[in-house]
């Protein structure tokens, strides 16, 4: 074959080649657009756990503030801030020279006034033979005894004195009123308290067992209470075991129990106030600390949507619906409250068997024409409910 003939045919094969490859364009292409591949979900009723996680202020069982009950400066500080006490372990001494001074006295006004029944009941007694004789009159005796039972009420008196003497001289040393953990010292030795301090000496918190306190509003009561029936706090004290977030994001290794409700909804905030109880054996979690009480809410049936597979607009939540003409169509859809990150639970605007677009959905535009790729849903799931126990 000549040179020419040989350039002849690799031109011929060239424009062929150019020919086929634009109709195989225009093949794929209908009205100038490109028909791209995107994962479809098809949507299955799944049964799953949501896990709704409430922010929660944490207290002790007990939280004792101790007060002074008498004035004067703190003598000693038996105790140290985080100290395990029992109760009547003691805790201050507060220096009031003027009521071991009451004390000496109340105690020497007894000495007197007893001494002063005595003579009065020598009197009586000598007095009485006397009346018996008719040596006296009758007059005398009546007056002695008298005299006697004015002596007694004395010395009842002075032993009333005393004892209220004692009980302020016993005010001077500060003792636990039961078990617990002491707080903060504010006051230090030397410094002058009275009944009116505004500051407690220390706060001692029994924390063997704790409360975690957290609000729930009417919209997620109503979601926890719709398979239950009864009123709010039995709906509540009903549930099962719940379980504290700690703030460095771990678990606590004790579930607690929802135990107490405000039982009313305040009308400023449109919340109820409710209480959860952990045992805290070992005492590592603190009077104040902050964490998130997790309840868990089971969900039969439910239409699950992956977030990725969402977008919002001004609030409202989308999904792109995949038709019977495999055209992505733009639709609202509504969704509980209650999410783990994962995935949300549609309420309205989807059912079992519709199909959804799952990724790729800032490059769709709404009745665009796209060539769904199924993808397996026990696959999806599957690594949303592993993610989820972890």
């Amino acid at each position: 074959m000549s040179n020419k003939a040989r350039y002849f045919y690799i031109g011929y094969v060239f424009v062929i080649t150019i020919l086929i490859s634009c109709g195989e364009k225009n093949k794929k292409s209908e009205g100038g657009e490109q028909i791209m591949d995107y994962p479809v979900l098809a949507l299955s009723p799944q049964s799953t756990t949501l896990q709704n996680v409430y922010p929660a202020r944490i207290e002790g069982q007990q939280n004792i503030e101790i007060r002074p009950k008498v004035d004067g400066y703190i003598e000693s500080i038996y105790v140290d801030e985080g100290a395990i006490v029992k109760k009547g372990d003691r805790l201050f001494k507060i220096s009031a020279p003027q009521y071991e001074q009451e004390v000496r006295t109340a105690q020497a006004a007894i000495k007197i006034a007893q001494a002063n029944v005595n003579t009065a009941q020598s009197t009586v007694n000598k007095l009485r033979p006397l009346v018996e004789k008719n040596i006296i009159s009758q007059h005398d005796l009546n007056e002695a005894e008298f005299k006697l039972e004015s002596e007694k009420a004395v010395l009842a008196q002075a032993q009333a004195t005393l004892a209220n003497a004692q009980t302020n001289l016993g005010y001077t040393f500060i003792s636990s009123p039961a078990d617990g953990v002491v707080g903060t010292l504010p006051h230090k030795i030397g410094s002058l308290v009275t009944t009116n301090t505004s500051l407690p000496l220390t706060i001692v918190s029994d924390v063997a067992n704790v409360y975690a306190y957290f609000s729930i509003n009417e919209k997620q009561l109503l979601e926890l209470s719709s398979d239950t029936e009864g009123d709010t706090q039995s709906i509540l004290t009903d549930m099962p075991a719940v379980q504290l977030l700690l703030p460095n994001n771990k678990t606590y290794s004790e579930t607690g129990k929802v135990d107490a409700t405000s039982g009313s909804i305040n009308n400023a905030t449109g919340s109820i106030r409710v209480r959860a109880t952990f045992p805290n054996p070992k005492g590592s979690i603190k009077n104040g600390s902050s964490g998130s009480v997790v309840i868990p809410l089971v969900v039969d049936s439910a239409i699950l949507v992956p977030q990725k597979a969402t977008y919002e607009i001004q609030g409202s939540k989308f999904v792109y619906l995949v038709n019977d003409e495999n055209k992505a169509i733009s639709t609202s859809i509504s969704v509980m409250d209650n999410s783990d990150g994962q995935f949300y639970v549609v309420t309205e605007g989807l059912k079992a068997g519709d199909k959804i677009v799952l990724e790729g959905l800032p490059s769709l535009k709404d009745g665009m024409l796209i060539e769904p790729k199924l993808v397996d849903a026990d696959s999806i799931f599957k690594k949303v409910e592993t993610s989820s126990n972890q």
